[in-house]
């Protein structure tokens, strides 16, 4: 049996729960792995006074080359810059890919709902440039706009810039094309909003045009304005199979998605480069029900589930799929989020007695 070494890194709020169920499911599934615990978010900010990304945990990633994170609380217009996307910029992994998949008795709103998510993870508005109101950067930007004829800006702006360049979007592009060969799947589709903005999406939407001739005879291709796309996946999953989009439309995109099939708490994920690969629950962090037992903890177990087949233990990936699935068509053990989705009046199960299904079904 091959042993793994894995950089587990919990997270905070119900990143503690969630994070432990799925240990007890990946021991379960008889995978060998060490994990090498390591700290980041608001918590451990708070504790040393210093930055919620310590740098022993980035060393810890680079040392391991694989990690699995819980949700961590980013705070919303104040504070730290997001965890999550310091993660990514710093170990440039560039692809996150979000699988969409109808589990029987998850309260999806649609049957054989299969498709997969693949965003653009290091640039964008993502990338963090940014000039607050009335600042040197944002005036000179307002005067350059002005003196060029490009527009007008209000004095009062604060403004963000959206780099999308050749480079990255030919490196997604690919990915997602060489992620449909792998795995057996049909079609592309690039998402953008290239009629309005032709001179960042509209190179994104070209550069991907390029690099689908490469692959013409094996994979489809085909492009949506992102408006259309988020109509057109609500009214019809079943038109697409393995979508790609620029940074923020993939945000925002993955987790419409997700409210097809039953909503973020079973939504895995995966954020992968050349060299390293970072797994996680998309939700967050929940503060208001954390440490009681009441989080549900699909997604961080599929997302080890993904993982799983990362490190090439794919029996034991399937198998947990697999055990996931037997436990939500039973119906038995689930936890308050799925029974409110589906309107049930039946008692909902806690946590610890999801994990124990689980690890049940694996036996």
């Amino acid at each position: 049996m091959t042993k793994h070494t894995v950089t587990l890194i919990p997270g905070d709020g119900i990143g503690l729960e969630t994070t432990a169920s799925m240990r007890r499911v990946v021991e379960a599934a008889g995978v060998d792995i060490v994990w090498e615990v390591a700290d980041a978010g608001a918590a451990v900010m708070e504790r040393t006074g210093g930055s919620p990304l310590p740098e022993e945990t980035i060393e810890s990633v680079r040392r391991n080359k694989v990690a699995i994170k819980g949700p961590i609380t980013t705070p919303v217009g104040t504070g730290f810059r997001s965890v999550n996307v310091a993660l990514r910029k710093t170990l440039d992994l560039y692809a996150c890919v979000r699988p969409v998949l109808s589990i029987p008795g998850a309260g999806g709103r649609y049957e054989n709902v299969d498709l997969v998510v693949v965003r653009e993870n290091t640039e964008d508005l993502y990338a963090g440039i940014e000039f607050p109101k009335d600042s040197e950067g944002a005036q000179r930007l307002i005067e350059f706009c002005e003196e060029q004829g490009t527009g007008t800006i209000r004095p009062d702006s604060g403004i963000s810039i959206k780099p999308i360049s050749v480079t990255a979007t030919e490196r997604i592009v690919r990915y997602a094309f060489e992620y449909a060969l792998a795995h057996g799947r049909r079609k592309v589709t690039a998402v953008h909003k290239a009629n309005i903005m032709k001179h960042s999406d509209g190179l994104f939407l070209q550069v991907a045009r390029n690099v689908a001739e490469e692959y013409a005879g094996r994979v489809d291709f085909d492009d949506r304005i992102v408006d259309a796309f988020c109509m057109n996946v609500v009214i019809d999953p079943s038109q697409f199979d393995v979508i790609v989009f620029p940074n923020l439309y993939g945000d925002i995109a993955s987790d419409l998605c997700a409210g097809l099939v039953g909503g973020l708490g079973i939504a895995p994920g995966a954020n992968i480069g050349e060299d390293y690969a970072i797994f996680e629950a998309v939700h967050g962090s929940a503060p208001d029900i954390a440490g009681k037992d009441l989080c549900n903890p699909t997604a961080e177990i599929l997302s080890a589930a993904m993982m799983l087949d990362y490190l090439g233990e794919d029996d034991a990936a399937q198998r947990i799929r697999e055990a996931v699935r037997k436990v939500y068509a039973e119906g038995r053990f689930i936890t308050g989020d799925i029974r409110k989705a589906t309107g049930s009046d039946e008692p909902a199960c806690s946590c610890t007695e999801f994990t124990d299904a689980l690890v049940a079904a694996l036996s």
